[in-house]
């Protein structure tokens, strides 16, 4: 039996809403304060329509799928197969870095509840700490 891979880059603090944010809001709430140099920001417009292009936006599909009060916690995850996706995140996790955001690559076969999934990802409700699926491999 195999087991999905996913794959999440996030800011290694967690925020206020208690939740770790993704890179992608990372980067665009970077942009959306005036916080990048020209050459920063003609990367992440170009990185930005690049995903819109070749990657499906959950909230598109379902626009109550980040809902918090539906779906608390609620983050999107690659799946591991979704290579042509992913091996372009080191652009943004450089622009980020550059802005002394820190961000992590994390793994897991079990984010949490699947709340969408298309072929390239799944959106997740993290498991409760104290839950028993949270001690799923």
């Amino acid at each position: 039996m195999t087991t999905t891979l996913y794959i999440r880059f996030q800011w290694t603090t967690r925020s206020p809403k208690g939740h770790f944010p993704g890179i992608f809001v990372l980067a665009n709430g970077l942009a959306r304060r005036g916080k990048l140099t020209d050459e920063q920001y003609r990367f992440w417009r170009a990185g930005n329509d690049w995903y819109d292009a070749h990657y499906t936006n959950p909230s598109h599909i379902d626009p109550t799928i980040y809902d918090r009060d539906l779906h608390p916690g609620a983050v999107a995850w690659f799946k591991a197969h979704a290579v042509h996706l992913i091996e372009r995140v080191d652009g943004y996790m450089e622009l980020l870095a550059a802005h002394d955001v820190a961000c992590e690559r994390i793994e897991s076969t079990n984010p949490g509840k699947i709340i969408y999934e298309d072929d390239e990802q799944v959106v997740v409700v993290p498991w409760e700490k104290e839950s028993p699926e949270a001690a799923r491999p």
